[in-house]
């Protein structure tokens, strides 16, 4: 077992290496009676077995050593697991929501630096996913952090205690950061709480640890602890980025895109949000349909708007919504002109504003 560097994490390191320790001895003492007894109380050496029905003695003996042994693991197990689910005065909360294949987190309540209402996604980082694909030519030996890499980081202060709550959208994942000793299951309609307080600065990372699908290998989680200065200044930055995206959105739903400018930017939406299932060329794999060629993406436009804005029920099809309007605009006029669909439509941002 690694040592954590969060201070409950300590505490579950030392209760394991306690009961290491005394299991250790246990095993050393009763295996070596056990072999001493073989050895020196065999037959051919004479012995003869002994002649008493019980001892009231040694039963009293073997009764008191154990239950003062439980104790002993009892009571510092009870303030660990205590800790362990004292959620109570959280300086920070986020909620960290699994879908198929990828982390949403929001920051619902922030006393140390105003960073409540933060929301964004984290995805695993281009260079690991252009090294998955099949026949990409690319090495993943050669790419830093392979899977373990994301495009937007959770950052969090040093020293301050973080409650995290999970559910998730689809299916049951989990979220497992281990040097921050914490591994809790993300259950669809369900939320669940844990919290940690890091105590040294430095990047952490984690995966999903609960079997959720094809891509289950491919959805990592990467914590970075700064100093409070530094997390100030992440959260002032960030907070700057989401009102110029506000504004660059309302901008974008007043005018009209060409068909070129949308399929520019709805590559690299479909790359960083659909090419997992889907494919990069659009043909799908296993119970991921193709789009090249389909009804979806050749027939009703208003019906390709619902499915990719809201999903579909009881499939792996995730609702998109938390797009921009110029991102889905863009995303769906892809998915119509490439891979030989050719159908010539070109969504506007307003016309996503409308169906929303």
């Amino acid at each position: 077992m690694a040592e954590s560097v969060t201070e409950v994490g300590k505490e579950m390191y030392d209760l394991h290496m306690l009961i290491f320790w005394i299991c250790t001895v246990v095993g050393i003492g009763v295996f070596g009676i056990i072999i001493y007894s073989i050895l020196n109380h065999r037959k051919s050496k004479g012995a003869t077995p002994a002649s008493f029905h019980e001892s009231t003695t040694v039963e009293v003996i073997w009764t008191i050593i154990p239950f003062a042994i439980l104790v002993a693991i009892a009571i510092p197990a009870t303030k660990t697991l205590l800790a362990i689910e004292d959620n109570t005065n959280p300086e920070l909360t986020i909620q960290a929501t699994g879908h198929q294949w990828y982390w949403e987190y929001s920051y619902i309540d922030d006393t140390v630096a105003g960073g409540t209402g933060i929301q964004f996604l984290s995805n695993l980082a281009k260079p690991s996913k252009d090294a998955s694909e099949l026949g990409s030519g690319a090495d993943p030996r050669e790419v830093e952090n392979y899977l373990l890499e994301v495009d937007n980081e959770v950052v969090v202060p040093v020293g301050r205690k973080v409650r995290l709550l999970t559910t998730a959208e689809n299916v049951i994942h989990s979220w497992w950061v281990r040097d921050l000793a914490v591994k809790r299951d993300a259950i669809p309609g369900f939320i669940n709480e844990s919290h940690f307080v890091a105590t040294q600065e430095g990047v952490y990372r984690g995966q999903c640890a609960e079997l959720c699908g094809a891509r289950h290998g491919f959805m990592p989680i990467v914590v970075r602890v700064v100093s409070e200065a530094a997390y100030a200044q992440w959260v002032s930055e960030r907070k700057a980025g989401a009102a110029a995206a506000a504004a660059a959105a309302e901008a974008a739903a007043a005018r009209d895109f060409t068909l070129d400018e949308l399929m520019a930017k709805g590559k690299e939406v479909y790359a960083a949000n659909c090419s997992f299932c889907h494919q990069p060329d659009g043909k799908g794999q296993g119970p991921f349909p193709a789009l090249a060629g389909s009804k979806i993406a050749t027939g009703d436009v208003a019906a390709h708007m619902d499915i990719v804005l809201n999903g579909k029920p009881n499939t792996a099809m995730s609702a998109f919504a938390r797009l921009s309007d110029l991102e889905l605009a863009a995303v769906i006029t892809y998915e119509r002109n490439a891979w030989g669909n050719d159908t010539g439509d070109v969504i506007q941002p307003k016309q996503i504003k409308a169906a929303r």
